[in-house]
């Protein structure tokens, strides 16, 4: 198996709190840019999924968080897809430190919306293959 695809990300200091670690929040922040990083990766843009008429959407997000993470820390954000044959597909990512510490698991369940019904569509691996130039980074 194949590594799955990831973005580096360095912890900003504004990014974090009183604590000192980051913030909750940016952890959402960080797995969305390493979602659209795969997606602009396998050659699928906003403007390519709007003009199709779809655009993905987060139905549920489970953060686990293992480690804090500091200002200045540079980790790797990971992104993973997996496909159940329905509307929903799941995305499993890790956010881990250079020194391979898991900081936090994230899991996800999305789908695909079609904009003009706003109804998700049935088999959203069909969307990401018709639009990807390389849709093997979604595990396809």
């Amino acid at each position: 198996m194949t590594e799955p695809f990831s973005v580096p990300v360095t912890v900003r200091g504004y990014e974090t709190d009183v604590q000192g670690h980051l913030n909750q929040a940016v952890y959402l922040n960080y797995a969305e840019h390493a979602r659209w990083a795969l997606l602009h990766s396998a050659g699928i843009s906003q403007t390519g999924l709007t003009s199709k008429g779809v655009g993905p959407v987060a139905l549920e997000t489970t953060i686990r968080y293992k480690n804090e993470l500091l200002a200045g820390d540079e980790v790797e954000v990971t992104c993973a897809f997996t496909w159940g044959g329905g509307k929903t597909f799941t995305i499993e990512q890790t956010i881990r430190k250079t020194d391979g510490t898991v900081a936090a698991e994230i899991t996800a369940v999305g789908g695909i919306l079609n904009l003009q019904e706003r109804r998700l569509v049935a088999r959203p691996d069909e969307v990401f293959k018709e639009l990807a130039s390389d849709p093997s980074l979604f595990g396809l």
